[in-house]
């Protein structure tokens, strides 16, 4: 069992008035969820979700339960396809962001070299 990091732990506040009000979750550098935890809600179903979801592929999941409705067209699996999909922006933008430095950084070097 992979022992999560507390650095790596996200945190995603529910909208929509779902009964869960927060998730509390971890994925691996493969983009597998490793850990995840509802604040608030139906605890067995809650449950059984994250022991559904734990050790599969965030894309399986967000497949998997995007879409379903409870209360305000949305419902605590659907927050959690939500909290993965900002979690995957997050990270890409992130990447994008660190390539962007990278390159500029490679520029500077060259044309300073010119110099």
């Amino acid at each position: 069992m992979k022992i999560v990091n507390p650095l790596e732990i996200e945190s995603y506040r529910t909208r929509g008035g779902t009964c869960c009000r927060q998730i509390i979750y971890s994925v691996s550098d493969d983009e597998v969820l490793t850990m995840c935890k509802f604040v608030h809600g139906c605890s067995g179903n809650l449950q059984g979700i994250t022991r559904l979801c734990v050790g599969r592929n965030i894309d399986e999941i967000i497949k998997a339960l995007s879409g379903i409705s409870c209360k305000g067209n949305t419902s605590c699996p659907d927050q959690l396809t939500k909290a993965l999909e900002d979690y995957k922006k997050r990270k890409s933008e992130a990447i994008e962001s660190a390539e962007r430095e990278r390159a500029e950084a490679g520029s500077n070097a060259v044309g300073g070299a010119n110099d």
